[in-house]
């Protein structure tokens, strides 16, 4: 059966040409000439994906978007718009757009994005019967988010977790490694039995032996009793080893005895103990570079590394940001007693346009202080930077330091102008501030290469050739 499309636009013209388009890709399309016929062709049936213009005689796109919402249709939108800005695009993100297109567009880069629409959309759906199945909706109620690169990960969580494999988590502190491996465990069949989580870097080396393994009485000085480790502690079930990176390198010898074997020794025994347990380690290094330096053993990455889940950091997936703020206002109101709380535009502007270095869990920490601080219902920009100054601050300087350097350059350039001409004057100011200056759009796109390229009036394969004769530490995001 053909998938279906919407296409929702008020210029003849551009309905013909998407629909030519898409048609030739085997989809089935269908049209609204404007906001309130668009809206009445979306009730009507069930659409793949939906393309939608911003501005209509009638009613905007986002008015559209809004009334489609609130009628329960979740087919992805993708908006299309003249008006290419940050604006509108943190706009659509806002209000639930799969993602945008700026007119004139690329014919290939629609059909890629439809493609990538439906099959998220689709994605999501299959999570959705499998979550069904297993009776574990509440399972991943933390993790939060519709980006691609999140629906990948829920993807996996689903094939993994009842395959009885060893599983890594890698991703930057605070990016959610130990929601992942609680969805893991609770949705295997190690579900009925427990989940054991050790930090690893938070325990002290010289503990660390007996805390995983346990001790013999007599095992070393005030060992009175015997005690079973977390390995024992988690039998039958599953052992999260977070930041399994700082393991010390004889206990990574250890670790790797046990996989190959399926017994430990307690520290002062010589009379080994089976163990059933399956190990989901997460790290927030680089294991490969830590191989290559001598730090972790070979051997032990590639019994870890069965299967690896990558997660994303929070600003290569910024269509999640406002998603996850709600998410955290609902919870933590709930918590707290607070009630609810929502967000003005002007709020969600600023959390969408802040690049969260500290992740998911600087977020959460974030909105716990404002709903501790602010009694108010409504959640403005003002009271967002007073319970957290440095959301804005950080654009802010960057903004004042691009603008004080180039009127630095401007006036020292043209104090010793030398004869120079004009054109030699701005090239040498360029040269001076297009670091910074591509450093600020990047920072504001939240690293995405085509959005950047866009507003620097470039294409993608400049940008890229500029970021490397710059020397750029690359953190592209395409999504």
């Amino acid at each position: 059966m053909k998938k279906r499309i919407l296409v929702i636009d008020d210029e003849e013209s551009i309905r013909w040409v998407l629909g030519k388009c898409l048609e030739k890709e085997g989809y089935t399309v269908e049209y609204g000439e404007d906001g309130t016929q668009g809206i009445d062709k979306a009730k009507s049936g069930n659409f793949s994906s939906i393309i939608l213009d911003i501005t209509m005689p009638d009613m905007t796109g986002f008015d559209v978007l809004a009334e489609i919402r609130s009628e329960g249709i979740d087919s992805p939108v993708i908006i299309i718009t003249a008006q290419n800005t940050v604006k509108n695009a943190i706009e659509a993100m806002k209000q639930g757009a799969y993602d945008y297109i700026a007119k004139p567009f690329d014919l290939d880069e629609v059909k890629i994005t439809v493609a990538r629409a439906i099959e998220s959309y689709e994605n999501s759906k299959k999570l959705d019967i499998l979550l069904d199945e297993n009776n574990e909706v509440e399972t991943l109620q933390d993790i939060v988010g519709q980006s691609q690169a999140m629906l990948n990960i829920y993807k996996m969580i689903g094939r993994v977790a009842e395959r009885d494999i060893t599983v890594l988590v890698n991703g930057e502190s605070g990016t959610g490694k130990e929601l992942v491996a609680r969805a893991i465990h609770s949705n295997s069949t190690r579900r009925d039995k427990k989940l054991v989580a050790v930090n690893i870097a938070a325990i002290p080396k010289d503990l660390l032996e007996s805390e995983l393994f346990g001790y013999q009485k007599g095992a070393f000085t005030g060992a009175s009793i015997s005690r079973q480790g977390r390995f024992e502690e988690a039998d039958g079930g599953t052992l999260h080893l977070d930041e399994i990176g700082d393991m010390p390198h004889e206990l990574q010898t250890k670790l790797l005895r046990i996989l190959e074997e399926k017994k430990l020794y307690r520290l002062g025994s010589e009379k080994p103990s089976p163990i059933d347990v399956r190990i989901v380690a997460s790290t927030n290094k680089n294991l490969e570079k830590e191989v290559e330096e001598g730090n972790f053993r070979e051997d032990l990455y590639y019994r870890l590394n069965a299967i690896t889940i990558k997660i994303p950091p929070l600003r290569n997936r910024t269509e999640d940001v406002i998603p996850l703020t709600e998410h955290f206002l609902s919870k933590y109101g709930q918590e707290l007693g607070v009630g609810t709380r929502t967000l003005s535009d002007e709020a969600k502007e600023t959390i969408a346009s802040y690049s969260w270095p500290g992740n998911v869990r600087e977020l959460e920490n974030i909105i716990k202080r404002l709903l501790v601080l602010s009694s108010d219902t409504m959640i403005t920009k003002e009271t967002l930077i007073d319970a957290a100054p440095h959301l804005e601050g950080k654009l802010r300087r960057d903004r004042e330091s691009l603008e004080n350097l180039i009127r630095d350059e401007l006036n020292f350039l043209l104090d010793s102008k030398d004869g120079q001409s004009s054109e030699k004057v701005y090239e040498t100011i360029i040269k001076k501030v297009e670091k910074p200056l591509i450093e600020l759009v990047l920072d504001i796109t939240k690293g995405n290469k085509k959005k950047a390229a866009s507003i620097l009036g470039i294409n993608r394969n400049t940008l890229s050739k500029k970021m490397e004769e710059l020397e750029f530490q690359e953190k592209d995001n395409e999504e």
